[in-house]
């Protein structure tokens, strides 16, 4: 038998405690079955029971004991914070995927300030009360992995996602100042600034056809990214393969915003 490359061994997940806000969501939901399928162990945070009930029943029997589920409002930062103390009493999380995301859409005169510290409570505050909480373990074994979940919306193209924007705007500093913060103790951060996918967040566009053309028109690669796409891009900022990559913000958008 040929041994494992070594470069290959770099991207392996075996025996990592993950934990994955929005875990069962349209992009999340793969992600989880590639990390417990390369042997990770997730805890995956999510609060609508019919996409934790579709994440749950896609679990293959035999990776079901790596999978620890919690049913957790994100604005909620005191129930949330105290489960997570919990669950790293004992073991430390390796890697915090700060993903979860709320995404009202309406002209910026019509929000609240109620509404937009909503946004901001689910988006940005779950991932400082997720970070916080994984830091000391992180730090006590000098190795973590840190990726916030940003968004192209960030380019300007979009119109009536103000509060939105503004958290992913946010999620993309807090990445480069934690990344300088942490890298003493061999910790990264890093971002993934998802593209136009076709997940529950285009039912706000009013002619999907028209708006899948204008994702097409604007990428590159002329056909629309899928789940595994982004699951490729979070397996290496997971891994070892990564250690030398912190700071940085990976589009995975087909070629739509070429930096």
């Amino acid at each position: 038998m040929t041994p494992a490359s070594p470069l290959i061994e770099r991207f392996s997940l075996s025996g990592k405690r993950i934990l994955y806000t929005g875990a069962a969501g349209g992009l999340g939901l793969e992600t989880t079955l590639e990390m417990l399928a390369m042997g990770a162990m997730v805890i995956a945070i999510d609060n609508d029971c019919d996409k934790v009930a579709r994440l749950h029943a896609a679990v293959p029997e035999a990776h079901r004991a790596q999978l620890h589920l919690l049913e957790i409002d994100l604005a909620d930062h005191v129930l949330l914070s105290h489960r997570l103390q919990e669950l790293t009493q004992d073991q430390a999380l390796d890697v915090v995927i700060n993903n979860a995301a709320i995404y009202p859409s309406k002209p910026f005169e019509d929000y609240s300030l109620e509404e937009m510290r909503q946004v901001h409570a689910v988006n940005v505050e779950a991932a400082l009360a997720c970070t916080k909480v994984a830091l000391p373990g992180m730090r006590a074994q000098r190795w973590g992995r840190i990726i916030n979940i940003s968004s192209i919306t960030l380019s300007g193209g979009w119109e009536h996602l103000s509060p939105y924007v503004q958290s992913k705007g946010a999620l993309m500093g807090l990445t480069r100042a934690w990344a300088r913060e942490f890298g003493k103790w061999g910790i990264t951060c890093n971002a993934v600034s998802p593209g136009a996918f076709p997940t529950d967040a285009e039912r706000i566009h009013p002619d999907p056809q028209q708006y899948a053309q204008f994702v097409l028109d604007h990428q590159a690669i002329k056909r629309r990214g899928n789940a595994t796409d982004i699951a490729a891009a979070i397996v290496f900022l997971a891994s070892d393969a990564s250690a030398f990559v912190t700071g940085q913000t990976l589009p995975v958008d087909g070629g739509w915003m070429m930096n």
